[in-house]
């Protein structure tokens, strides 16, 4: 089938692009300032959970040692990580963030294309979705802290020509194993999503399964792999948090967080702004995945609300 036979999309004009555009800026700005009312109210609870913990019996410890007032974490980040640095405590988790971002999105890509590719194929051949689509499901089921050892012994004893696994693999490998798993059950429900006469259109057309897979499903794909990959996306980070605890990689939040955990005694502080900046990893990951799907959609039309 010659891609001239393709029903085309009609044009979008540049005055309602700039229209979506619009609407999209104006509905972020609303996602913000609702977001940062719940970080407002997230705030005044934590506060008046505290207050009244001196009064009432709590049935968890509301003291300054385990719950430390708001301005007490927001000082603690610009205080010395250790006694006599120069570095501060934001500056370490940041520094920390960015590392375990690169091993995330290291571990996303690898987890989507592995997803996207066992979607296609179970998409494509009905006796692998029967075969492959209850292993994917028992995949999860297996815990990360009982797999993470596991798959860092197992690493380390891989090499192949001038490469040696390293326990940096490992985190990615754990990151993908986690990512792959709502990708590759989005995608194949976003593959299945065609209408009969979608389909039936196409066969009419005499295109190939590769032709229907480009023009039609994948397309029709999108509304399904945006919140897939977006929870793919928080997946991947919450791998490697745990991968890198698991694994006792240095350098990243994981192991910061416990680092700064055997300081709560004297500074309790430090170990919420370790916990904020993985909170804020994951946000930010999924905010790149928005964007894309921002990207991936700026031409599509918009349903109207009634």
């Amino acid at each position: 089938m010659s891609d001239a036979a393709v029903i085309e999309r009609p044009a979008v004009s540049a005055g309602t692009r700039s229209n979506g555009v619009a609407r999209r800026l104006r509905n972020g700005g609303i996602s913000v300032l609702w977001a940062l009312a719940g970080i407002g109210l997230v705030v005044l609870m934590w506060e008046l959970v505290k207050w009244l913990g001196q009064y009432i019996p709590m049935p968890f410890n509301t003291s300054d040692m385990t719950m430390p007032h708001v301005w007490t974490m927001v000082a603690a980040m610009g205080e010395p990580e250790v006694r006599g640095s120069d570095t501060t405590v934001l500056e370490a988790v940041i520094s920390a963030a960015f590392r375990s971002m690169t091993l995330a999105v290291g571990g996303f890509i690898i987890g989507v294309s592995v997803g996207l590719l066992l979607a296609v194929i179970m998409q494509r051949f009905l006796f692998a979705e029967r075969g492959l689509l209850p292993f994917v499901i028992a995949s999860q089921t297996v815990p990360l802290i009982a797999l993470a050892p596991l798959i860092v012994g197992i690493g380390n004893r891989i090499e192949i020509g001038p490469v040696q696994w390293t326990t940096t693999y490992s985190v990615m490998f754990i990151a993908a194993y986690l990512a792959f798993f709502p990708l590759s059950v989005g995608a194949l429900r976003g593959l299945q999503a065609p209408s009969a006469t979608s389909l039936e259109l196409m066969r009419s057309y005499a295109a190939t399964p590769g032709q229907m897979l480009r023009k039609l499903r994948f397309p029709s794909s999108i509304p399904y792999l945006v919140p897939a990959l977006k929870v793919s996306a928080a997946a991947s980070v919450v791998g490697t948090v745990v991968a890198e605890i698991s694994t006792g990689v240095r350098g990243g939040i994981g192991r910061m967080l416990i680092e700064y955990a055997r300081q709560i005694t004297s500074q309790p502080a430090k170990v919420y702004v370790a916990v904020f900046g993985a909170i804020a990893l994951g946000l930010l990951v999924a905010a790149l995945v928005t964007a894309l799907d921002v990207y991936l959609t700026r031409n599509l039309p918009k349903e109207s609300k009634a």
